[in-house]
């Protein structure tokens, strides 16, 4: 039996919206990670092609930078679904 079945409503709205940010944690975590081992999986193709302006090789600049691009937009996008599900409960209701 849940003891959760047993408290409050408000209880419940908590251990609910936690349960709703460290999945939604973990799912980010994982696209992320995704991403980031792809990346290095063609880095060495990606080599072959030189970024113009910086006259550097494209997978060493976007292992460099899109991780760091995708980490911040995908933060974002962590905050806006977190909100987005009405928030933390407060006591008054």
């Amino acid at each position: 039996m849940n003891p959760f079945d047993r408290q409050s409503p408000f209880i419940q709205q908590q251990h609910a919206h936690w349960l709703r940010g460290n999945r939604l944690m973990l799912v980010m975590l994982g696209l992320w990670l995704l991403f980031s081992l792809t990346v290095y999986l063609f880095v060495i193709p990606l080599n072959k092609i030189t970024v113009p302006v910086l006259n550097m090789p494209l997978g060493i600049f976007i292992a460099a930078q899109g991780a760091l691009v995708v980490f911040v937009v995908m933060l974002f996008h962590f905050a806006r679904q977190h909100d987005g599900g009405g928030g933390a409960p407060d006591e008054d209701g």
